[in-house]
């Protein structure tokens, strides 16, 4: 698929300041300005952040009765169930909302509760309601989920249960849940500054305001920041504001002193170096999402709350081994999927895609719609049935906003949720064809034509020569990287293949060795990318686009590119 090339704007005036303020090079200049940093101060806020950022937890609209509402429940011996997603956004949540009340509060009474993904579907379920009620729970605090759910919490109200819901979708502010009190910053009325938290930094704020009632230190809430920054690592939250110093203080809790299930997932992944944002996402992630898409989320919550190590790694071992079969899964819908789209002339002029097999597995189709993007680059949903309905999850193209074209089409659905690039859905079967129709009508009403080409973004153009250990160092320092903070890609224009030294690799990828003038020779990997070695091999110049890492191989450390594309220079 043909990808345009899009060198981003910058405001020269401000890069040029940046330049004279911190004298670095003029390259990083442009990646600050980009990031919206004006100046020594907003350099320094950004490159060292700090904990003492964090915003009051109690200017979040509800902080105060759902504290009022615990304290309550514990000094009146309630149960309390914390009820979370299946995913590692609501399995975390769940695991630091959990732990940090028992720890604190040893005489408490509580349990937890996750969903099952295939049983009872995402969100807070009647089955999850109607267990609570036989336990005897009399406060719910749901995470990761709840906004959506009024006539669940309203049933939650003839069994004896009180919630308080935290969630950090997007409301409906016209039918709010009647809950005792609702944490979502996302409320058109919550003046609290920063919107973008996870579902578990939501959890994380919770927690933050019950130690500050307490009086706890700051140990007490902090030893969780490993958990939270892999919830905001796995649900793909703006890496700024708060997100940025939680994500930071997270990584290095995760490498000084993480908690055991991060510590074990690590062992049998076979790392011997420290994490990073991207291992995370890539290593951690699937391992905890794996537990809900294969079999049941519980198992994710127990290792995260487990102490000790025989156990901790026999469930590690457990989410790996329900990893290996998610990838099979994975590659097997795929390529059906992939299959039906071939075949389907009718599709070929779509600007989205439906696609519907019963037989799928549920807890697959958010990945295989992503994987479909690569191939078909338009808003896509993938739908399977589970217990007589029709269910899925959609994900969406840069510039269009999959929630609100979801949305109006809400009168066909049972319920739904999400955000701007990625959403979910459950409908009546009978519902199915007039869905996919208004669904690809809302699509080509309002999607840009820009939005159905794939495109790559490109914060500076320079020369291969100013890839540098200095440069590389600085721009370590923008870590961790996550949206509107990416990992800074860049174009060099007019390079060539080094004394013929680039070459294919196990079929699929492409080890570059390129130069750019006699003296400048850099090394890189280019995944995936073996049908454009035609280009390299020509003898003729061609630009790459590219981002910098380290490569680490037995000790010898040296910069490297990761390729991103290529194409013949224009000379």
């Amino acid at each position: 698929m043909t990808k345009t090339w899009k060198l981003k704007q910058v405001d020269e005036t401000v890069a040029a300041q940046i330049e004279k303020d911190l004298r670095i090079h003029p390259a990083l200049c442009r990646l600050l300005a980009l990031r919206g940093i004006l100046g020594y101060d907003s350099a320094k806020a950004f490159f060292r952040p700090s904990m003492a950022r964090l915003h009051d937890p109690f200017l979040m609209k509800g902080m105060p009765e759902a504290v009022a509402r615990i304290e309550k429940a514990i000094e009146h011996k309630e149960k309390i169930m914390v009820y979370g997603d299946y995913d590692v956004d609501g399995t975390t949540a769940v695991a630091v909302v959990y732990s940090f009340l028992k720890k604190n509060n040893p005489d408490i009474d509580i349990t937890y509760y996750v969903p099952h993904r295939y049983r009872e579907g995402y969100g807070i379920s009647s089955a999850g309601i109607d267990f609570a009620a036989t336990e005897g729970v009399q406060l719910m605090i749901t995470l990761d989920c709840g906004i959506k759910s009024a006539d669940k919490i309203a049933y939650a109200a003839t069994r004896g249960i009180e919630i308080i819901v935290c969630d950090h979708h997007t409301p409906d502010e016209d039918q709010l849940p009647a809950a005792v009190a609702i944490l979502n910053p996302k409320q058109s009325d919550c003046a609290y500054p920063y919107k973008e938290l996870s579902g578990c930094g939501i959890g994380y704020k919770l927690i933050c305001a019950l130690a500050a009632r307490a009086d706890l230190p700051d140990e007490a809430t902090e030893r969780y920041l490993d958990l939270v920054a892999t919830s905001i690592a796995a649900d793909i939250v703006p890496m700024d504001g708060e997100n940025r110093v939680l994500a930071y203080y997270g990584m290095v809790r995760a490498n000084n002193n993480p908690c055991l299930a991060l510590r074990t997932i690590k062992d049998i992944a076979g790392m011997n170096r420290s994490f990073t944002i991207s291992d995370l996402v890539f290593i951690v992630a699937p391992r905890i999402n794996a537990a809900g898409r294969m079999d049941d989320a519980r198992k994710a919550i127990e290792l995260f709350i487990e102490e000790d190590p025989q156990r901790s790694r026999a469930l590690a071992e457990i989410l790996h081994a329900d990893n290996f079969d998610r990838k099979e899964v994975d590659k097997s819908m795929t390529d059906e999927a992939l299959g039906i789209l071939q075949q389907d002339i009718a599709m070929a002029g779509s600007r989205s895609t439906v696609l519907f097999r019963p037989h799928w597995h549920k807890g697959v189709v958010g990945i295989v719609a992503s994987r479909l993007i690569d191939h078909y680059y338009r808003p896509t949903i993938v739908l399977t049935e589970s217990n007589g309905k029709v269910t899925g999850s959609a994900r969406s193209v840069t510039g269009f906003n999959i929630y609100e074209a979801i949305h109006q089409c809400g009168d066909l659905l049972e319920n739904y949720g999400g955000h701007y690039f990625a959403a979910g859905m459950t409908l009546q079967p009978e519902n199915l064809e007039a869905f996919s129709r208004r669904f690809e009508q809302v699509v080509s009403e309002t999607i840009l034509p820009g939005s159905l080409q794939p495109e790559i973004e490109i914060d500076a153009e320079v020369r291969l020569k100013d890839i540098t250990p200095g440069l590389y160092n600085i721009i370590s320092q923008f870590e961790p990287f996550g949206p509107t903070n990416l990992r800074p890609v860049f174009l060099s224009r007019c390079v060539a293949d080094h004394k013929g030294y680039s070459r294919v690799v196990k079929e699929m990828h492409i080890r570059f060795v390129v130069s750019q003038g006699p003296d400048c020779v850099l090394s890189g990997i280019g995944f995936g990318m073996a049908g454009k070695f035609d280009v390299v091999a020509s003898g003729q110049p061609f630009d790459i686009i590219y981002t910098v890492d380290e490569n680490d191989w037995n000790g010898n450390k040296s910069i490297q590119m990761k390729v991103i594309d290529i194409r013949p220079s224009e000379l």
